[in-house]
């Protein structure tokens, strides 16, 4: 067996054990998030922060054209192996007669592609299952393992198992949307009534620009959370960021560069926390509830009034909907709940400002669209879904909302 070949099974054996370990050992994944999980940030995400686009990217885009020019390379494999097969039997055919009449036997034709251009497809295919494997194995640790470490809840909100009433629930929301009906009147505004951002001023009372302040804020909530602390990456614009839009989606961590990227055409209020969540992946806290929690929180523990109604702001459709459920439900406790604390009415303004991506920006993306936005969107529902699920998340994209069990629980603890 070629040495190539002994490298290659361990490699992927190697893989399979840390998937083993990670899902039967949170102590395991635990330590590795510690001690080695922040190697790959410090060195590798450091090397592609150089970049002022973003890597991971244009490497996804790589794979898409390496797996195409897979198919590509079988379908051609196929086909002329099948026309030289066609070519050989054809010219064979007058000896296998006569060989049959000597002995009652021939010789079964095989698909073989001639020359250059089968060493091509077998060189090819040879070079395509090592990154195949490179790519399990990227996946494994700086992705799958982290899904398996203990939850931020356990870490930090011992003894408490999450559940919660209709009255914690309500003073949650009331408190979310109190803060955004107060905050919505501190913004500054464009003469259409959108908000702008003028910049934010740092711990040193430098002026930074929104992406550097998500990192400074990181860092700060890093002192209160340990596991938080250390260098951040800067956030990146993605380059296809309307396709995200047909997605959905406000932001990624890419864990084969190590970088936070964001939607940038989304509305300007989604950008702190989208950051600040996608920088949480980069601490180890890979499940999406406990991303959108730090980044609530890394926002309203800011200084910055802005950065702190986009943390307000991106939490209350949880709330709000877990409420809109409760009341659906309806019964006694949630009448007596309603009438001890009414919920508080949320501003008009604040509706306005609470959006995805802007009217006029849904227009151009669609007129320009290659393909349909309801088509994408429930293809990426669906990835996202079996994604979560496959790596022991039940109940799939739903857990997003699971941050109002975090929500309560932190207010739970801190009031």
């Amino acid at each position: 067996m070629a040495r190539s070949t002994i490298i290659y099974w361990c490699v992927a054996a190697f893989v399979a054990l840390l998937n083993l370990c990670a899902w039967n050992s949170a102590a395991f994944c635990d330590w590795y998030i510690g001690h080695v999980f922040p190697i790959w940030v410090n060195t590798y995400g450091r090397l592609t922060g150089l970049f002022p686009f973003s890597v991971g990217e244009w490497m996804i885009l790589a794979g898409l054209l390496l797996v195409v020019a897979a198919l590509a390379l079988g379908i051609g494999w196929i086909v002329v192996g099948g026309v030289a097969l066609v070519r050989r039997v054809a010219g064979r055919k007058a000896v296998e007669s006569r060989q049959r009449a000597l002995d009652g036997k021939g010789s079964s034709p095989v698909l073989a592609v001639p020359g250059g251009f089968g060493r091509l497809v077998r060189n090819y295919y040879r070079a395509f299952a090592w990154i195949l494997l490179a790519v399990c194995l990227v996946m494994t640790l700086n992705c799958l393992v982290l899904y398996h470490a203990t939850p931020f809840s356990e870490q930090h909100f011992q003894g408490d198992d999450g559940e919660y009433t209709i009255r914690e629930l309500i003073e949650v929301y009331n408190l979310v949307a109190g803060e955004c009906n107060r905050l919505a009147g501190e913004m500054e505004r464009d003469g259409e009534g959108n908000v702008v951002y003028p910049g934010s001023r740092g711990a040193d009372g430098e002026l930074l620009d929104m992406q550097d302040m998500a990192r400074q804020a990181m860092a700060a909530l890093g002192q209160e959370y340990s596991r938080l602390g250390g260098y951040y990456p800067r956030p990146k614009a993605m380059f296809f960021s309307d396709f995200m839009c047909q997605q959905h989606m406000q932001g990624y961590y890419f864990p084969f560069s190590m970088e936070a990227n964001y939607n940038d055409v989304m509305h300007i209020l989604n950008k702190p926390s989208t950051m600040c969540h996608e920088l949480a992946h980069l601490r180890g806290y890979i499940y999406e509830d406990e991303a959108n929690f730090i980044g609530f929180l890394a926002c309203v523990k800011a200084e910055d009034p802005f950065f702190q109604y986009a943390g307000y702001l991106s939490v209350l459709n949880y709330l709000h909907n877990d409420l809109y459920r409760a009341s659906k439900a309806g019964g006694a406790s949630y009448e007596q709940a309603i009438q001890d604390r009414p919920p508080v009415t949320v501003s008009r303004q604040v509706w306005e400002d609470n959006i995805f991506v802007s009217q006029e920006e849904w227009d151009r993306i669609n007129a320009n669209a290659l393909l349909d936005t309801k088509l994408v969107d429930k293809a990426a529902d669906t990835f996202i879904d079996t994604n979560l699920k496959v790596n022991g998340i039940a109940d799939g994209k739903v857990s997003y909302s699971r941050v109002v069990r975090l929500l309560i629980q932190y207010y739970r603890k801190n009031t």
